[in-house]
């Protein structure tokens, strides 16, 4: 496997873990930016597509424009400014098992892109994927709650500040209720 590919892996599967994929926190952001902005760079002009030939280095790939960039940027626009590269690598990796070739919970990051997205149809197979492959029925739970933002709004209102997008009223109301943590009570 690429050892670029696998430095990334040993960090966001190991030294992050479970516990640190969804804590996120400064102290992450910055070890992200510090470890892999150049990385993501090169992922975001193309110069890294090589790795979507492998399940491993596509997982590696994936986690590297999908979740890094959510730490990275957080509260601003690059964080989603990949989401398009990452849910275009699952729609391949996926048909070709690639997937399936990773353990789980590992196996969670090839469905996130889907679940980012603010297609109803990718929402919708977002959840299919996780209530068909992924044991954890937290995903799912998450999964839904993502959906169900999606088939309220046709998007994701709080990313609006960071994206200079503008909030009906029914979304700063959805925000002051709770927002996301709301909507997973919703369908808990």
């Amino acid at each position: 496997m690429i050892a670029e590919a696998e430095e990334l892996l040993e960090f966001w599967l190991g030294e992050v873990g479970p516990d640190g994929w969804y804590g996120g926190g400064e102290a992450l952001d910055a070890t992200c930016r510090t470890r892999f902005l150049a990385t993501w760079e090169r992922a975001r002009t193309g110069a890294l597509d090589l790795w979507s030939c492998a399940p491993r280095s596509a997982l590696a790939l994936t986690v590297l424009l999908d979740q890094l960039p959510r730490n990275m940027f957080r509260n601003d626009p690059r964080a989603f400014a990949t989401d398009a590269q990452a849910r275009s690598l699952v729609k391949t990796a996926i048909p070709r098992g690639f997937d399936l070739r990773i353990p789980e919970p590992e196996r969670q990051f090839f469905y996130m892109p889907l679940e980012h997205s603010e297609s109803i149809a990718d929402q919708a197979r977002a959840v299919r994927l996780f209530l068909l492959r992924v044991s954890d029925r937290e995903f799912l739970l998450h999964a839904r709650a993502h959906r169900a933002v999606i088939r309220r709004f046709g998007r994701f209102p709080y990313r609006n500040a960071a994206l200079g997008r503008r909030s009906t009223a029914a979304e700063t109301a959805f925000l002051d209720a709770g927002g996301y943590a709301a909507a997973v009570a919703d369908v808990g």
